[in-house]
């Protein structure tokens, strides 16, 4: 007879079950209240181990959805929050995957901070509200409380991580920053999972900033053999990177779309162009002009102020990323793959890309008492500006389609819902979702 080693899940026993567990094969500890245990059948003739119904790391796991914020910053920089409140901040809301991006640095090594610090950042009470959610055991501190020398030590993410990451529900990805300048103009890049820290390496123009950062970052990669996802930051922030330079930079496949930081000018203004239309300029040039592949966006909160006050709040952007599992590794291979969304507020259920059929899918998971309108952006060969970015078709229905047309070289969607955000950045605003562009366009 063939057994399988089989995970039924939890079971609550009494003491007075022990002998039967034991002769079973089940392991339980004595005690007179019920103990939560797995059972699991085993032979010596066959190890395999199948899972328990519902378990968050399933045997033949289906792709699904998964939400996670990639930029955000903590006390290691400019941020004015201790990293596991941070990170337990995002947890409660049902993320599954955050990327703490602090500035040219990753979150290794001893690090204090001092209660007067705390206080000129706006985080008086933090240390207070820290010592309240995780105890005193896991606060460390040192000096005369009410003095000067009074500091409290900030933990590396190797550290704190395993306090807060959950299984195939929440992980931690680490992640850097890398903050950076050309002829007084900002230019920053985010480098998710990396493995050690990349120090920003300059150059004369916003363009060479950004290939010898991006090529640093890719050097690591193949390095370390590791997934890392380089993306660029807030391109209208001091409106240091034009729509050129996304484009020219082909290397660079990510840029920000939507951040959360109402200091980025996501809108533009009157002499330069909102994100979103950058996006549409700058992959026309990318590949009607170019040759070269499709610039993809991604949606973050930038997140640095965590005690109620204006500025740059969580919760404002994120990525949805469709992938089997809940690791740095996959997520990242399904973003490069194009396979995930952006948002801020609305949700998608589906999206689906036919090659063949040039067809673009969007399925929309409507929120109580919101209604929704789709438009289809789509850009032809033409050049010509009212041809770049062109609603294609406007539709309120949850379920729609469009199919680019003879010259029509690339589609994205953006779905707007009628409900404002939870914590709005500009007046007006919509909870919006972004889907990736698609093109039949093939690279060089």
């Amino acid at each position: 007879m063939r057994h399988q080693r089989v995970s039924v899940g939890p079971i609550a026993l009494h003491s007075r079950h022990f002998w039967y567990c034991l002769l079973s094969g089940f392991f339980v500890g004595l005690s007179g209240s019920p103990t939560l245990v797995h059972a699991f059948f085993q032979s010596t003739a066959n190890s395999e181990t199948v899972a328990a119904p519902h378990d968050p790391v399933p045997n033949t796991p289906v792709a699904r959805w998964w939400k996670g914020n990639l930029h955000t910053h903590s006390l290691w920089s400019d941020g004015n929050d201790f990293p596991e409140m941070i990170s337990e901040w995002y947890r409660e809301r049902n993320y599954n995957f955050l990327a703490i991006s602090d500035h040219n640095l990753l979150q290794e090594g001893q690090r204090w901070m001092k209660q007067s610090a705390l206080a000129s950042r706006g985080a008086a009470n933090a240390l207070e509200k820290y010592r309240a959610r995780f105890g005193g055991s896991w606060v460390e501190t040192r000096g005369e409380e009410g003095t000067d020398s009074y500091q409290v030590r900030l933990k590396p993410l190797d550290e704190y991580r395993y306090l807060l990451e959950q299984r195939g529900e929440f992980i931690l990805i680490p992640s850097e920053e890398i903050t950076d300048r050309a002829d007084g103009k900002p230019v920053h890049m985010n480098a998710t999972n990396l493995d050690e820290v990349i120090q920003p390496l300059g150059g004369k123009t916003v363009r060479e900033v950004m290939e010898n950062n991006l090529r640093s970052v890719l050097e690591q990669e193949k390095a370390k053999g590791r997934e890392i996802l380089p993306h660029l930051n807030h391109p209208n922030f001091g409106y240091g990177i034009t729509f050129e330079d996304l484009a020219a930079v082909m290397s660079e496949r990510f840029f920000e779309v939507y951040n959360g930081h109402p200091g980025v000018n996501h809108r533009g203004d009157a002499k330069n162009p909102g994100v979103e239309r950058m996006w549409d300029l700058a992959n026309h040039l990318r590949v009607n002009k170019l040759g070269g592949s499709l610039l993809m966006g991604v949606a973050t909160d930038d997140s640095h102020e965590y005690h109620g006050k204006p500025g740059s709040r969580p919760g404002r952007g994120w990525v949805m990323v469709r992938a089997e599992y809940l690791t740095p590794e996959h997520l990242i291979r399904a973003m490069k793959a194009g396979d995930f969304y952006s948002s801020s507020g609305a949700t998608l259920s589906d999206i689906q890309w036919d090659a063949a059929a040039k067809k673009l899918s969007v399925t929309i998971e409507p929120a109580p008492g919101a209604t929704y309108w789709t438009e289809y952006l789509v850009t032809t060969t033409s050049g010509e500006p009212e041809e770049i970015g062109r609603v294609g078709l406007a539709t309120q229905e949850l379920s729609s389609s469009y199919t680019l047309k003879d010259g029509e070289t690339i589609v994205r969607a953006v779905v707007t819902s009628s409900l404002a955000p939870v914590d709005p950045v500009f007046d007006d605003q919509k909870q919006q979702a972004w889907t990736q562009p698609f093109t039949m366009v093939p690279a060089e």
